[in-house]
């Protein structure tokens, strides 16, 4: 009897532990996540062409697959002085990676309507070639560069009350920076730099996020722009510092 009883245990814990029987396999791996989003809204501080304080908006979006890479980024500003606006300004950039055995091709569109800015319409396309130069668990290091064309109109003023339109090809080169200084908080750092025949640009995008709850983030970001060729009474730099709070999607 003592036997049979050790002969029904020992095929009882036999069937719990056998793979057959298991719920979750022993080599199940979650599925992974290849979209990610962003989406992040709080206080802007302008400076240069325009003086204002109020609120902004950023979404960014991308699908990282095997072979290609989706970026996708919608920014909007927006300020007034009681009824009438100060400051309102839309960016959409949107980018294509095909990756190759070593670094990606890629087609990028940038898309600014601005207002109140030196120029109120700068459409940017560009092609070309990028590769990282550093990526391990915590810093990661793209560099990018490429021909382009740029189309930009400049604002209205009492000078040129119907400025032409600037249409330009130019070099578009861009180093993406992006460091985990620890466990919750990371730095990012994109240069661009758009070199042409009749303007060049140089574009400083900054930003240190810092996570407090699961997906919860607080960031503060700081755009500086320089361009060389600018209307008459427009300053060269604009600057942009934001304070946001940021929601991450995975």
């Amino acid at each position: 009897m003592i036997i049979m009883k050790k002969i029904v245990s020992t095929c009882f814990l036999f069937i719990l532990s056998s793979p057959a029987w298991a719920l979750v396999p022993p080599d199940y791996q979650e599925p992974s996540n290849n979209f990610n989003a962003e989406v992040e809204a709080g206080l802007q501080l302008n400076s240069g062409n325009n003086e204002t304080k109020n609120f902004n908006g950023r979404t960014y979006m991308t699908y990282d697959s095997i072979k290609t890479r989706q970026e996708a980024t919608l920014k909007a500003y927006y300020a007034a002085d009681g009824t009438e606006s100060t400051a309102e300004k839309y960016q959409v950039f949107l980018q294509s990676n095909y990756k190759l055995e070593r670094g990606y091709v890629f087609g990028r569109g940038e898309f600014t309507w601005d207002e109140f800015g030196s120029y109120t319409r700068i459409y940017t396309v560009s092609t070309g070639y990028g590769f990282d130069l550093i990526k391990n668990n915590k810093t990661k290091l793209s560099l990018e560069v490429g021909p382009g064309y740029r189309y930009d109109l400049a604002e209205e003023s009492t000078l040129e009350p119907y400025p032409e339109a600037n249409r330009d090809v130019i070099l578009r080169t861009a180093a993406k920076y992006t460091v985990k200084l620890q466990e919750y908080t990371s730095l990012n750092a994109d240069i661009t730099a758009e070199t042409g025949q009749d303007n060049n640009t140089l574009t400083l995008d900054m930003s240190y996020k810092n996570t407090f709850i699961q997906d919860w983030a607080f960031k503060i970001g700081m755009n500086v722009k320089y361009t060389e060729v600018v209307p008459d009474g427009s300053q060269n730099t604009d600057t942009i510092t934001t304070f946001n709070l940021l929601y991450t999607f995975q």
